[in-house]
């Protein structure tokens, strides 16, 4: 039993991540992007389920993306490792480095390579599109779950 609440509450992570995602699609794909879901990429600092449902959440959004299967590679490992190192913080602000980090660097290459467009702008561009949705979205978003007790650490 305890399997299978693991597997659907994953399956919960993953279907609001691809809901947030596509929904915002105008903000949420391209090099200047404001992925509204990636405030969930904070989730693995407290929930271990949250490390595959953000992967398989991710490889489905980034279908709607336009850029291809070079996109769902990418962006899901990205998401992957991201969420996986984000699950190893000691806090919940270093929580937040991880997604901004690595989708910075991963996501910020591939539109480099896909889009031509200069490498250390497509990185910073990522980068700063996802500290503000980690820093401004995913703290806040964290600190209300963890204080009403939503969620535990």
């Amino acid at each position: 039993m305890k399997k299978l609440k693991s597997i659907a509450l994953g399956g919960v992570i993953a279907a609001l991540y691809v809901a947030l995602t596509v929904a915002l699609a105008p903000l949420s794909y391209g090099p200047l992007q404001f992925r509204v879901s990636e405030a969930l990429t904070l989730l693995p600092f407290c929930v271990a389920e949250a490390v595959p449902g953000l992967f398989v959440g991710c490889v489905i959004a980034n279908f709607f993306g336009g850029y291809g299967l070079l996109d769902v590679v990418v962006g899901g490992l990205a998401t992957l490792l991201a969420a996986w190192l984000t699950r190893r913080t000691p806090n919940l602000w270093f929580a937040a480095l991880p997604p901004v980090l690595v989708n910075a660097l991963f996501v910020g290459a591939m539109l480099h390579y896909m889009a031509d467009v200069p490498f250390l702008l497509v990185c910073g561009e990522v980068g700063l599109g996802q500290a503000g949705v980690c820093y401004l979205l995913g703290v806040p978003l964290m600190k209300a779950l963890l204080t009403r007790g939503i969620i535990k650490k």
